[in-house]
This record gives structure tokens, C-alpha cells and sequence, in this order.
């Protein structure tokens, strides 16, 4: 293989990405250790980490904000001993935190997916893997754990095939067994490499021990036979001479193009915090993409809407999208962004295309976890973070002001936990609010709102723990106590009729100007999670063209309020087919009106219905426990999906249950099962309330 020559063929932006427990954190500081950026390991209970330096996950032992560091390593293999610049991502597990996950993600350009080696695939591996899949993320596989009592690779690995793919093929093989382990067999090039304990700084390459030769080679020949099957050139190669014909570099170029089409995983393992973390670091150099191995970004003009590619280039105009915004103590304001192209220096404008404002790019730093070092300019492929934008935020397109273009934003779910909060004297009322906003600014999936009725303020998030740690984190880091309600659950409501039609009619005529606005619409139930749908079907100018939108915009407003119990309706079709006007009378604002009065009323009409957030429920508990764990759900009008052996004496149960009967589930399962049952959950879709419970949350709002 060509030894590669440009600064962008040697960065990585991968992400750290697995289920809650499973090594994450760790792993990542085996590697920040391993490339010489930290002297010691950090330790997760003991709250030593770089990346968990939030004083919540600390005290928790849990990753909470996704986290950011650079670090160097030489590659070897096919990379003759190159420095790489490795921009690595360290993501939450835990499912509240979910967002920090999907808009890393849009920005990474590889990631590598941590397993616990005793627990195999978990219910937060699938959802993160599913994420990864939507974004065509190239991936490799960690099974962590694997020397500690109960780590077992091979069980890790079928369980992988499993529930995950089944195109997952191993590149290391343990020597060893559990705590016994002390070395691998590379089935590329059939070499083992020992060492006396996970601590030591280099690998002895060994003899492949007598017992694992045949091993080795069924597991090399299957890595070898689905990984030229990407490659034409090296298939064909592979037909005429067979596997034993190809090179070592042929072979190792063959797994990489096999890689990067994001279908196929090359499998490792080992302990996070050991020496196995350099063939890692190895393979992440060696098989997952460059930035300029990705495709070109398209986003959209603007002004004329019209598709814009920028390629992976320094040499294209420059385009960046802001992923993440922090709040930090000492610098304020941290926009972290990646550049796909072009490039980004600091003292210089560039142009928000989101919001059409200029910035001025004051100090640009690179990411060292909570600490940061200064750098003059950042070029296509790298990921860095601007102190000090006024008007960015999540999802916001950075460019060339001559060559505006809008990338693709990051869309997170809409949260389904609502609690009311209150400041707890007058003192804090001012404080709160400002605390909100920057609480809200950094976290898309956090919202405020003041109810209209009551004056309320209104905080929802993605669980009961996301709400937790933002106001504890409100408290530490603004000073601002403050009193909160019960959780109450986002509630929707949708209509189950199609093909609706109603009249929305609005006149004011009293003598003078008036107001006239006439609308004919046709309402007709949208697929689940669709959304709000508008289809114009005016002809003839029965409506005129600048009277549209405004019916539009009336529509969507009258949707944030339903006609059961006040909650936002959702998953509907509006098709405006019919009107009329009045030269004099008509306004934008009457037939804005006039689009609202027939949205509710076809909306009555349609077979409304109360929708209720439905959670995808998991439960590890162990087998003795089951009866308990089983009768809890049934009784949340849970409906078990499935059971399955973890391992020897554990299950997991996967169950749906309404979210309004999930409230302090945790406390409750800890009780019934001594402690010894954990759970995890996450929105999986909106279900009809059943009649007995609609009448009941009717009720409640109607007092």
C-alpha cells in the first residue's frame, strides 16, 4: 500500500461508543495513557479521569457530556511509522444522555464500540449501534473485560453475531483464559505477541501456541474471504492464488476497504486499561476512515435552496458545523465544530449561515477535555472548539461568507419527561432563568417553557435522571436552588379519521377595512413519528400564492394546543385544496386565523386521540429474581417483548411500558431485587392511551 503523504490522510475522529459500564471512559484513558498524554490511568471510581471531569460524573462513576481529546500515535502495520492525530470522542452510555451520542456521531468519521466481555451485547449497545448505522459510521469492535472473572470473548463475539451482524470477524485471538490471559495471535499475519501482565509497555512476539494454530487460521480464512469480497483488485487476485497467495499488506488493505463500508467489523480485545490498547490504537489507524476517505458533504444554498457539494478538501471553500455547546467556568462561551472543508484561523469572520449573522472567530483551542491549548488555525478534517460565538448553536452551519452553504443539521427526539421547577427566593428567580437558557443552549434534548395558564416554568428532558443532573448542575454551577414537581409525562394527540374536510372561516366586516380569510382543508392521518405534513392544492388562485404560508403557519400554531387535553397534536396530513378571498378585506393575518379555526375544527371531527410515549424497557436481573421483575412490569401495563440468557444464572428481559407508570422504577427495582437487577430505557414510540387512563389525564388537566 502507498504510504499516504497529506496532514488529513493522518487524523482519526472516532468515537468511544458502548452500553453504560462497559469501559468506555476507561478505555479511552488506556489510550490517552498509551500515546503519552497522561503519566498515569485515571480511574473511574476513583474519579481520576480526563474525559469524566464533570464533578456529577465523578460522583456517579458515569459519563454524562460527551467529551473531547486529541492525542498522537506512530501507526504501524501499513503506516511505516507515521504520527497519527487522533481526535477522540468519549460518549455517554447511559440512555438519558443519548443526544451527546447521536450528534458526536454526525461529526466522527469512525468509531470504536466497547463490550463488556462478562455481559457480551447489552440493550445500549444495540441503540448505539443502530445510531452509528444511520450515520454509515465504519466501526471496529472492543470486547473489554475479557481477564476478569467471567470475560469470555468468543461469547462476546456470538453474541455480536447475534444481535448485531453477523459480518463481525475477529483480528485478534486471546492466549488465555480469563484472568490467564497474557498475549493474542494476529490472524493476519499469524504472528502472537505475549506479555507478563497487562501493564507492561510492549508486546514479545511469540510462537502461535501449538493449540490455537487451527483456531487461528479457520478465524484468519473467514476474515480473509468476506474481506476481499469489498475489494475487486484483491478478489481477483484472491481467486487465482487463494488466501496463501496474498500479502500481508494486501490482506490488511483488503480488511480496511472492507471497513469503510461500514458493513463489515473487525473484532479485538483485551483490557482497557492495558497494553492490548496499543493494537488497538493500531487497528484504529489501520482500518477506520480519514476524513478524506468519507464522501463529499452536500448541504443546500441558503437563498436558493439549491444542493452544494464541498469535498473533504482544504482547497474547497470552507464549511463547518458547530456540534456542541458548552458553558466553560473559565473561557465562557465553547462552540466545538468540525471543518469539512476548507480551513479556519483565528482573528478571522466567518459567516453563520443558519441564523445569516457574521462571528468573529476569537480564540480557537484544541480539546484536551476540560483543559485547552491555544491554536492559530484548524484545517478540513479536524475537529476543535471557538471561545466566545454570540449567536451559535447546536447544528449551525460555519462558512465562507462568498460561498454561503447550510450542512445538515443534527435532529434529536423531542423529550418525553416534563417537571415544573420554581426558584426558591426571590434572589434566585433572575438567576434560574439565566441558568436555563445556558443549561438549554448546550443540550438540544432540554427545553424550557412558562405555561400560559399557570405561569409555570416547565423543564423537560429525556428521563428522570437528565432532569436530575441539570438542576443539580444548576445548583453547583449558578448557585440557584430551586423547588421541583412531580415528573409528568409528554402526552400527544393525533387524529385516527383520513380524509376530512372542513371550512375555516374568518370575517370582521364593520364598516372600513376588514378581515377576510376562507380556507377548505382536507385532514388525513399521517404515519407514526411522520410529523405535521402541509400539501398545497390550490389552483387557479382561489387563494392567492402570498396567502399560503400564512394558512400554514396558523395551522402549525393551532396544533401546539389539541382539543382532548391541550397537548401538542401530531402525525397529521393538511392538504389546503379550496378558499376564497376578498380583494379589500383579505390579509395575511386573517387567513393565518382562518387556518387555525379549521384545523380545529376538522381535528374534532377526525377521531382524535390521546397518545401516551411508550419506553423500551430493559432489565439485566438475575434468574432467581425473574418471577419479581416480570409481575412489577405486567402490573405498569408492561408487555414482555422477550428473555434471554446473558450468562450463566442472568437474564435479560426486554419489555414496553408506558412511560407515565415508569416514575422511580429504578428505586423500585433495586427493592425488589436486593440490588442486584439493573434497567436502562429509552423512547421507543407513541401509543393510544387506553380509555380508562384518557379520562383520568383529561380530568387532571380539565381541574
Amino acid at each position: 500500500m502507498a504510504v499516504k503523504k497529506t496532514l488529513m490522510d493522518n487524523i482519526r475522529n472516532i468515537g468511544i461508543i458502548a452500553h453504560i459500564d462497559a469501559g468506555k471512559t476507561t478505555t479511552t484513558e488506556g489510550i490517552l495513557y498509551r500515546t503519552g498524554l497522561k503519566h498515569k490511568i485515571g480511574a473511574v471510581h476513583e474519579g481520576g479521569t480526563t474525559t469524566d471531569w464533570m464533578a456529577q460524573e465523578r460522583e456517579r462513576g458515569i459519563t454524562i457530556v460527551a467529551a473531547a481529546v486529541t492525542c498522537y500515535w506512530k501507526g504501524k502495520n501499513n503506516y511505516a511509522d507515521q504520527q497519527f492525530q487522533i481526535n477522540i470522542i468519549d460518549t455517554p452510555g447511559h440512555i438519558d444522555f443519548t443526544a451527546e451520542v447521536e450528534r458526536s456521531l454526525r461529526v466522527l468519521d469512525g468509531a470504536c464500540v466497547v463490550f463488556d466481555g462478562k455481559m457480551g451485547v447489552e440493550s445500549q449497545s444495540e441503540t448505539v449501534w443502530r445510531q452509528a448505522d444511520r450515520y454509515g459510521t465504519p466501526r471496529l469492535c472492543f470486547i473489554n473485560k475479557i481477564n476478569q472473572t467471567g470475560g469470555d470473548f468468543y461469547k462476546s463475539l456470538e453474541s455480536i453475531h447475534n444481535r448485531l451482524s453477523k459480518r463481525a470477524f475477529p483480528i485478534h485471538l486471546p492466549i488465555g483464559f480469563e484472568q490467564s490471559i497474557n498475549g493474542i495471535v494476529d490472524v493476519v499475519s499469524m504472528k502472537a505477541y505475549a506479555y507478563k501482565d497487562f501493564t507492561d509497555h510492549e508486546m514479545v512476539e511469540i510462537e502461535v501456541p501449538a493449540d490455537m494454530v487451527e483456531k487461528a487460521k479457520k478465524y484468519r480464512s473467514l476474515l480473509i474471504e468476506n474481506a476481499v469480497a469489498e475489494d475487486e483488485a484483491i478478489l481477483e487476485k484472491y481467486f487465482e492464488v487463494g488466501e496463501d497467495g496474498l500479502s500481508e499488506a494486501e490482506i490488511r488493505q483488503a480488511v480496511r476497504t472492507a471497513t469503510l463500508t461500514g458493513k463489515f467489523f473487525v473484532v479485538t480485545g483485551g483490557d482497557g486499561r492495558g497494553v492490548m490498547v496499543e493494537k488497538l490504537l493500531d487497528l484504529v489507524v489501520d482500518v477506520l476512515p480519514a476524513p478524506n476517505d468519507r464522501a463529499s458533504n452536500w448541504g443546500v444554498h441558503p437563498k436558493t435552496g439549491d444542493e452544494i457539494e464541498r469535498k473533504n478538501s482544504v482547497d474547497d471553500p470552507f464549511a463547518a458545523l458547530a456540534f456542541k455547546i458548552t458553558s466553560d467556568p473559565f473561557v465562557g462561551k465553547l462552540a466545538y465544530f468540525r471543518v469539512y472543508s476548507g480551513k479556519i484561523e483565528a482573528g478571522s469572520y466567518v459567516f453563520n449561515s443558519s441564523t445569516g449573522e457574521k462571528e468573529r472567530i476569537g480564540r480557537i483551542v484544541r480539546l484536551q477535555a476540560d483543559k485547552r491549548e491555544d491554536v492559530t488555525e484548524v484545517l478540513a478534517g479536524d475537529i476543535a472548539a471557538i471561545v466566545g460565538l454570540k449567536g451559535t448553536t447546536t447544528g449551525n452551519t460555519l462558512c465562507d461568507a462568498t460561498h454561503p452553504i447550510i450542512l445538515e443539521n443534527i435532529t434529536f427526539p423531542d423529550p418525553p419527561v416534563s417537571i415544573a421547577i420554581e426558584p426558591k427566593t426571590k434572589a434566585d428567580q433572575e438567576k434560574m432563568g439565566i441558568a436555563l437558557q445556558r443549561l438549554a443552549e448546550e443540550d438540544p434534548t432540554f427545553r424550557v417553557k412558562v405555561d400560559d395558564e399557570t405561569s409555570q416554568t416547565i423543564i423537560s428532558g429525556m428521563g428522570e435522571l437528565h432532569l436530575e443532573i441539570l438542576v443539580d448542575r444548576m445548583k453547583r454551577e449558578f448557585t440557584v436552588e430551586a423547588n421541583i414537581g412531580q415528573p409528568q409525562v409528554a402526552y400527544r394527540e393525533t387524529i385516527r379519521k383520513s380524509g376530512i374536510e372542513v371550512q375555516g372561516k374568518f370575517v370582521r366586516q364593520s364598516g372600513g377595512r376588514g378581515q377576510y380569510g376562507d380556507v377548505w382543508l382536507r385532514l388525513s392521518e399521517n404515519e407514526e413519528g411522520k410529523g405535521f405534513e402541509f400539501i398545497n392544492s390550490i389552483r387557479g388562485g382561489v387563494v392567492p400564492a402570498e396567502y399560503i404560508k400564512p394558512v400554514e403557519q396558523g395551522i402549525i400554531e393551532a396544533m401546539a394546543n389539541g382539543v382532548i387535553a391541550g397537548y401538542p397534536v401530531v402525525d397529521v396530513k393538511a392538504e389546503l385544496y379550496d378558499g376564497s378571498y376578498h380583494d379589500v378585506d383579505s390579509n395575511e393575518m386573517a387567513f393565518k386565523v382562518a387556518g387555525s379555526i379549521a384545523l380545529k375544527e376538522g381535528v374534532k371531527k377526525a377521531g382524535p386521540v390521546l397518545l401516551e410515549p411508550v419506553m423500551k424497557v430493559v432489565v439485566v436481573t438475575p434468574e432467581e429474581n425473574m418471577g419479581d421483575v416480570i409481575g412489577g412490569l405486567n402490573s405498569k401495563r408492561g408487555r414482555i417483548e422477550s428473555m434471554e440468557d446473558l450468562s450463566s444464572g442472568v437474564k435479560e428481559i426486554t419489555a414496553f411500558v408506558p412511560l407515565g407508570e415508569m416514575f422511580g422504577y429504578t428505586t423500585e427495582l433495586r427493592s425488589s431485587t436486593k440490588g442486584r437487577a439493573s434497567s436502562s430505557m429509552e423512547l421507543d414510540h407513541y401509543a393510544d392511551v387506553p380509555n380508562h387512563v384518557a379520562e383520568a389525564i383529561i380530568a387532571k388537566n380539565a381541574k
